[in-house]
């Protein structure tokens, strides 16, 4: 498929009611990924990791279900063991036209998650008319991986993505090619000065509010443009510290319920890092739903909105049986 077939089918909505997640099987410490992800903690030598990831994600998902969201919840298979698996976003992304992109991951053992059942579970489900699959690039070593890589503003077309080992700007060109969006590219680095691995740590983009962690943009001139852009677009603007960027506060996600009003999804490490005036400007737009994931962001270095993958497939029409 080439450019020439962009997909300019206007999202209606920035944010989905559906969410894909998967339950951990075998959830503990990535080594494969440990080398760019700085969020990453090994555990403790009883620590039963496991056990605790799997509480801390029954619980998001009963919060998740009691606030009007649709969740559908993947069982992870034991083998191949793929110890990410909670953090489906970074393989694949969905669009309400029906496409399904699949990107190129770096982690050899992240490739494997394509092949559980996911996507399958999701052509079950969800009707897909076209797969847009850039895991070719993974032989140049170009990565791109998923939501993570990028934010993307659905109902202006922008994608937001800060470039690292995981981010090629190769990739990224492809990719916007092809959904017809417009690039806003920068380079985002962590207070010790080291790439921030996933764009999506550092910033969120919602219907009317943005945060983001400006200070990990170096270069005034790009830091001026993230900026101006985000505000061109008609968001308002929530700058966070190095602090909050470390307790994961960009790393939020906005969905909305079945009656359609809008929910901010956060741990509660990122919530508890936030004043009393950014909690304020948060709920004037959306209401805050802070989890517990504190085993899960420690060991796996990701949150709330990396265990998110939102669902935005029309959904398949059930076959009706004709009468003789």
């Amino acid at each position: 498929m080439g450019p020439s077939e962009t997909s300019l089918i206007a999202c209606p909505m920035q944010t989905t009611h559906s969410v894909l997640m998967i339950r951990p099987t075998r959830f503990s410490f990535n080594q494969d990924t440990a080398g760019n992800n700085h969020f990453q903690r090994p555990p403790g030598a009883a620590e039963d990791v496991q056990a605790k990831a799997l509480q801390e994600f029954d619980g998001y998902v009963a919060t998740l279900r009691e606030h009007g969201v649709r969740v559908l919840v993947h069982e992870d298979g034991a083998a191949p063991h793929t110890p990410d698996s909670i953090f489906p976003n970074n393989c694949w992304s969905s669009h309400p036209d029906g496409t399904l992109v699949l990107y190129p991951m770096q982690g050899r053992n992240r490739r494997l998650e394509r092949y559980k059942g996911v996507l399958a579970h999701l052509h079950e489900q969800y009707q897909v008319n076209r797969t847009l699959d850039l895991t070719s690039l993974e032989q140049e070593e170009l990565f791109l991986e998923g939501t993570g890589s990028m934010v993307l503003d659905r109902q202006q077309r922008i994608c937001y993505a800060g470039y690292s080992t995981r981010t090629h700007a190769r990739a990224l060109d492809q990719l916007v090619a092809h959904l017809g969006y417009e690039l806003c590219a920068f380079h985002a680095r962590d207070r010790q000065g080291e790439p921030i691995y996933h764009t999506n740590v550092m910033m969120s983009v919602g219907s009317q509010l943005a945060v983001a962690c400006l200070l990990a943009l170096d270069d005034a001139q790009e830091r001026a443009a993230l900026r101006q852009r985000l505000e061109s677009s008609g968001k308002q603007l929530l700058p966070l510290t190095w602090a909050q960027l470390e307790s994961f506060a960009g790393n939020m996600l906005e969905v909305h319920n079945s009656a359609g009003e809008p929910l901010l999804v956060m741990s509660r490490s990122a919530w508890r890092s936030l004043d009393a005036e950014q909690r304020r400007l948060i709920e004037r737009h959306v209401q805050p739903v802070p989890v517990n994931i504190d085993t899960i962001e420690r060991i796996g270095g990701g949150s709330a909105r990396c265990m998110l993958a939102e669902i935005y497939l029309p959904e398949r029409q059930p076959q009706l049986e004709l009468s003789r």
